[in-house]
């Protein structure tokens, strides 16, 4: 890809890393839309793009530069059938990949904030992704809040969440601006969900300090973190996180693109081999290699691995890291085992 935004991130892969059978746990489904796929929605909705002009959006300075770039792109999601078209479009991208199974975020905080029928959307697309899993690949889903938008509306998305808790919804996620609002201010919510009966999980210490981390595990009860690299700057908290066997969903080059990686190493820019994965892992902290959002940092699933080669993790230690996002997905001991298998 003569035009990729993002040129640290290899565009070859070796066969190995796409041979491995893989789950893939921190993905949104509205960061996974290819430029080729946004200027189709643009032109359902009257909008001409190029993909030049796709690609242009997706370089962003900075985390909240990546938001703006993010609430872009979904502005093109306006009905079932764009949800079904994404949603079409990823499962032929995790099948090319070899991913069998997948927990992918949907962001229905922002088609709440958007006055869209939420449910309608979950239904549109839940009934493509059906349509993939005669050829390998099995989805669940995980219904996100946006933090800046308030408890309010983090509790309208945990009651769909639990709505849907029968059609495959496995948890509530918050996302967002980590440093809008305090976690404590999410409790109510979070206690909710876990009444249901439903995993919980927080983006912290992406671009926000050890302390997030810390909040998310003490007052909002996630069972896994999104990103949680500011956990480097915390020894006791790492070896917390070793004992607990609380996972990090790591995203390399996510981490690189949004800035995230550079704020928390305390510099004006980092490389990927400065990324503190394999540090994590050869602590004894269980790190889960994800992409979060896939199109919008020209990666993939594959591309994760290669890069976590690149910091000098080997073949035995990828491995590892590929059963372990089995044994730490929401699957029942019986499927975890069954999948675990297929990564050995």
């Amino acid at each position: 890809m003569a035009d990729a935004p993002f040129p640290h991130v290899p565009q070859s892969v070796p066969q190995q890393f796409r041979d491995l059978p893989k789950a893939e746990l921190h993905l949104h489904l509205e960061g996974a839309i290819a430029p080729a796929t946004t200027c189709e929605l643009a032109a359902r909705h009257s909008v001409q793009l190029t993909e030049a002009e796709v690609l242009s959006r997706y370089r962003y300075s900075g985390f909240l530069g990546f938001l703006e770039a993010f609430k872009w792109v979904t502005s093109f999601l306006r009905t079932p059938n764009d949800f079904a078209l994404i949603t079409q479009r990823l499962c032929e991208e995790l099948i090319a990949q070899n991913v069998v199974y997948a927990e992918v975020t949907l962001s229905v905080g922002v088609m709440l904030w958007r006055k869209q029928d939420a449910l309608a959307n979950f239904a549109a697309l839940r009934e493509v992704a059906k349509g993939f899993e005669q050829l390998g690949l099995r989805l669940r889903w995980i219904f996100d809040a946006v933090r800046q938008f308030g408890s309010s509306a983090a509790m309208d998305v945990a009651r769909l969440a639990a709505a849907a808790k029968g059609e495959g919804v496995v948890a509530l996620g918050m996302g967002g601006d980590e440093l809008s609002l305090p976690a404590h201010e999410f409790r109510g919510v979070y206690d909710f969900v876990a009444a249901q009966g439903m995993h919980r999980l927080v983006h912290a210490g992406e671009v926000g300090g050890p302390e997030e981390i810390r909040a998310a595990m003490d007052i909002l009860g996630a069972e896994r973190i999104g990103h949680g690299i500011a956990a480097i700057r915390d020894e006791a908290l790492m070896d917390l996180l070793a004992e607990t066997k609380i996972p990090l969903e790591i995203c390399p080059t996510s981490n690189l693109c949004t800035g995230a990686l550079a704020r928390q190493l305390g510099r004006p820019k980092a490389q990927m081999e400065d990324h503190p994965l394999p540090e994590f892992h050869r602590r004894g902290i269980v790190v889960l290699l994800s992409t979060d959002d896939p199109a919008m940092f020209h990666t993939s699933l594959d591309q994760e691995y290669c890069a976590a080669a690149k910091m000098g993790l080997g073949q035995t230690e990828l491995e590892k890291i590929a059963g372990m996002s089995f044994l730490h997905a929401f699957l029942s001991p019986e499927d975890r085992e069954k999948y675990r298998h297929l990564s050995r």
